[in-house]
């Protein structure tokens, strides 16, 4: 008798059970999809510059590009609006950053400059850029430096072009 009892007092709850699931992985859902749209960074465009293709092969075992087979090591390389700079910063998957040293701000006639250091700078305005990821570093600018892909296409070559 109690047997009984016990079994049809679980059978009772088992919709109630499917009802909370199915509520749960709604919740679960909309929380997913709120996630993924706030987790959006927004980057903005270098409206500025021209669109231009760029496809460099560099051959690292050359002179002027040795510097870019050791961690923070780089080197300047014909091609996109002004040339590129490219470094090695030893972390990553490939470890190298790409970018244009044309100053997004302006339309300046010099090309960025890049010393070594974490930051590209622009003789026209003084602003500077990161190496890491093209971000303004002086207030008052919200467009990045253009950054371009780098694949490695074995140990002595990468390939340099546009996303």
């Amino acid at each position: 008798m109690r047997f009984n009892a016990n079994v049809q007092n679980i059978c009772k709850l088992q919709p109630l059970t499917n009802k909370l699931d199915f509520i749960t992985m709604h919740k679960l859902f909309l929380l997913l999809v709120l996630a993924v749209f706030f987790s959006c960074e927004k980057n903005e465009t270098n409206d500025l510059l021209p669109d231009v293709y760029v496809d460099e092969t560099i051959n690292l075992n050359l002179p002027q590009y040795i510097d870019l087979q050791t961690p923070s090591g780089w080197a300047y390389v014909k091609g996109g609006i002004k040339g590129i700079v490219i470094q090695n910063t030893g972390i990553g998957n490939p470890p190298y950053k790409a970018f244009d040293r044309a100053c997004p701000n302006n339309d300046c006639t010099t090309s960025m400059t890049f010393d070594g250091s974490l930051r590209m700078k622009c003789s026209c305005d003084k602003s500077e850029y990161s190496i890491i990821d093209g971000s303004p570093q002086t207030a008052g600018n919200n467009l990045f430096a253009r950054e371009y892909r780098v694949n490695v296409i074995n140990e002595s070559t990468i390939n340099v072009r546009n996303f």
